[in-house]
């Protein structure tokens, strides 16, 4: 087992998230206040809510939670289902069960750095690249011909942070079946799910398509509500849901009793929040076409395929690292430069930079982003 390497991404946020005038890198969909929540409840939550004790909870999660994410699958049920304090624990406790270090991982890149690294402090990795010449593609062959007789997990994430990208579901659907067919756990995270700009476009969930898959999902993304910090894994193998619960037994425990209580109350409105998310989006992509229209010397933009995020190309000869550096200090806008999504497994565009398109009212961001270039230009 080997240390885990600096979060780069977080030390970038942690840096500029909340000290950046324009933070247009978000990876979240625009939240609500507690009173837009509330007024959601229905009768038996708004009273759970109103005589709430703040004592412990269920490590496996309030019962009612879990009921509320179970209905969100077709296959699973509340007692496959275990809630995490965000998807990142979920993540991290699912790669120490799951793997040792005799094992072998597949990792799609790029990806969100902790489903590399987590892994690759237990085990040997090898990451499959999505193809940023064929719009992001999956070369589902090149995923099976990396598969090796001690490969125990295949690790994906559609639609995917941070290309925004999506494969067919004959293709989840195959990688499903060529995991079960092999003894391989796949390990799926769909916290974007819901948010697809075509919606016959959705991919089925991983737990429906086999009893040995795992899903991942959270409040944070399409919900909009990344302040409840409540994740969770949907997984019809009970024992291996039985292991992850005593391993969070050294983590959280448990988590927090409002934000259970709240995450209930968004998951039963979970048609009304995420169509809030997708109305955004949609609003939101024609001020970015534009924008990226008007400097098209400048960049290569494709609007994700779900999501809240896209992955454009900086076409500038100072290279995309000193151009997000300067944009956050001389204008206060923020994004993510491509060394944020550098792999140690495969190699990565570094002329990439991540954007964020589901926060309300992206027009004084990009105003100032669009004045910052102008006047560089004349310069």
């Amino acid at each position: 087992m080997t240390r885990l390497p600096e979060f780069r991404l977080e030390t970038y946020l942690s840096r500029w998230e909340f000290t950046a005038r324009y933070h247009l890198t978000a990876s979240d969909a625009q939240t609500m206040a507690m009173a837009e929540l509330l007024a959601l409840a229905d009768e038996e939550d708004a009273r759970a809510w109103e005589t709430l004790t703040l004592g412990y909870t269920e490590t496996y999660g309030d019962p009612g939670l879990r009921q509320a994410i179970a209905d969100t699958y077709d296959l699973a049920g509340p007692q496959d289902v275990l809630c995490f304090a965000g998807a990142e624990e979920g993540l991290y406790l699912a790669m120490r069960a799951l793997l040792g270090p005799e094992d072998h991982a597949v990792v799609v890149t790029p990806n969100y750095q902790s489903a590399e690294t987590v892994p690759r402090s237990l085990c040997a990795v090898t990451g499959v690249a999505l193809d940023a010449a064929r719009d992001w593609a999956l070369d589902l062959d090149r995923l099976v011909a990396a598969l090796r007789p001690n490969t125990k997990v295949v690790s994906v994430n559609f639609p995917n942070n941070p290309t925004g990208k999506l494969i067919t579901a004959a293709d989840f659907r195959e990688l499903a079946r060529i995991c079960d067919e092999r003894g391989i756990r796949l390990f799926s995270d769909e916290v974007y799910r819901g948010l697809e700009r075509d919606p016959s476009t959705r991919l089925p969930q991983a737990v429906d398509l086999s009893e040995r898959a795992l899903s991942l999902n959270v409040t944070s993304k399409s919900l909009g509500l990344p302040g409840l910090r409540i994740g969770w894994i949907a997984c019809r193998d009970r024992q291996l849901l039985s292991e992850l619960e005593r391993a969070k037994h050294y983590t959280t425990i448990c988590s927090s009793a409002p934000s259970e209580v709240l995450a209930r109350i968004a998951l039963k409105a979970r048609d009304t929040l995420v169509a809030r998310s997708r109305s955004t989006i949609a609003a939101n992509l024609p001020l970015f076409e534009a924008f990226f229209a008007e400097f098209g010397d400048l960049f290569e933009w494709s609007a994700p395929d779900g999501g809240c995020v896209a992955f454009p190309r900086y076409l500038g000869r100072e290279g995309v690292e000193e151009f997000c550096g300067r944009l956050v200090q001389e204008a206060g806008v923020l994004l993510l430069p491509a060394s944020v999504y550098r792999s140690e497994l495969t190699a990565t565009p570094t002329d990439r930079f991540r954007i964020g398109v589901g926060r309300a009212d992206p027009e004084p961001a990009l105003a100032a982003f669009a004045d910052w270039l102008t006047k560089r230009q004349v310069v």
